[in-house]
């Protein structure tokens, strides 16, 4: 693995864990056991390095969703397998989804990570639409009404109950959030 990749390996561990405001380049060095200077020759900046890992997350996210797509025919069994990602990602609350800890925040990032953190919520709602357009014709989730609005609210859902568990490092209160999505699965 090549420095640039365990750089931004360790980054994002550490957004996850810590959030963005939570860590230093000094931090990061340290954890990764070269100097700052080092740092900055690949990232001059922590802007810079926001940038990378939404980048670098949203795609790799994407990619898992489609092959959440090609592997699960049902619209429940690529919700429930949503569901996992965003469970996996929670590490038993001690952790969130590098977006989830960027939302966060959001308000410390430069204009084009909250642009990439915006795509990264768009295309993250759209594949959720379309998991609940399915639905409407496959049945396979009780109560389907709206897809798009339903897409949000499971968006928002599923984020919220990230934090809320990361609150009080209890994965069991970001179960409870979901209960009602997973619930919907026949």
């Amino acid at each position: 693995m090549n420095t640039k990749t365990t750089l931004l390996n360790s980054a994002e561990d550490l957004v996850r864990s810590r959030g963005f405001d939570g860590f230093s380049y000094s931090d990061l060095a340290t954890q990764v056991g070269i100097r700052k200077a080092s740092i900055h020759h690949h990232y001059k900046t922590k802007a810079d390095l926001s940038l990378a890992l939404i980048t670098r997350y949203r795609g790799v996210f994407m990619e898992r969703l489609a092959e959440i797509s090609a592997q699960e025919p049902r619209a429940s069994g690529r919700l429930l397998s949503f569901l996992d990602l965003y469970r996996d990602a929670m590490r038993g609350g001690r952790s969130l989804c590098l977006c989830v800890a960027f939302s966060v925040t959001q308000t410390a990032l430069p204009k084009d990570s909250t642009a990439q953190l915006e795509g990264f919520h768009a295309d993250v709602a759209q594949w959720l639409e379309t998991v609940f357009r399915l639905a409407l014709h496959d049945g396979t989730l009780r109560g389907v009404t709206t897809p798009r609005a339903e897409a949000h609210a499971a968006l928002a859902t599923v984020e919220g109950a990230q934090i809320m568990a990361r609150a009080a490092e209890d994965a069991t209160r970001f179960e409870a959030a979901i209960d009602t999505l997973r619930a919907r699965a026949i």
